[in-house]
């Protein structure tokens, strides 16, 4: 898939992107957007996963490791900024087929956060590679 326009917000949201980092660390800077990479590739099971999710997504310290803490942590203006933010999950395809359903639970989440923020007008994007 084509990356898309980051600066669009009405179109944010969790979607398949399998191209390179830099590209979207450039669109997001265009679009005004923090970017944040996160490597999947190592990820082997829900430890490691919230290991990567609390080191990549700068989460609080206070994060709760588990998929209810993120839903609230990812709706948290704090935590988001004041523009919004687009998140590359690199190499995700290990860990999407050998959890999928973890997997699942995540994709919901991240997309449950892109429509909160799409509601309050801020870009939520997550590219999924």
């Amino acid at each position: 898939m084509k990356l898309p326009d980051l600066s669009r917000v009405d179109d944010a949201g969790v979607i398949e992107y399998h191209g390179h980092g830099d590209l979207v660390s450039t669109a997001a800077g265009h679009a005004g957007l923090r970017y944040l990479e996160l490597d999947l590739g190592a990820v082997v099971d829900r430890a490691s996963l919230f290991a990567t999710l609390t080191r990549g997504l700068h989460l609080p310290a206070h994060f709760g490791n588990n998929f209810d803490a993120l839903a609230d942590v990812l709706e948290d203006h704090d935590w988001l900024g004041k523009k919004g933010c687009a998140i590359h999950l690199a190499h995700a395809a290990h860990f999407w087929h050998g959890h999928p359903h973890d997997w699942e639970t995540l994709e919901e989440i991240l997309t449950e956060a892109a429509s909160f923020w799409r509601e309050r007008h801020l870009a939520f994007w997550v590219l999924v590679g």
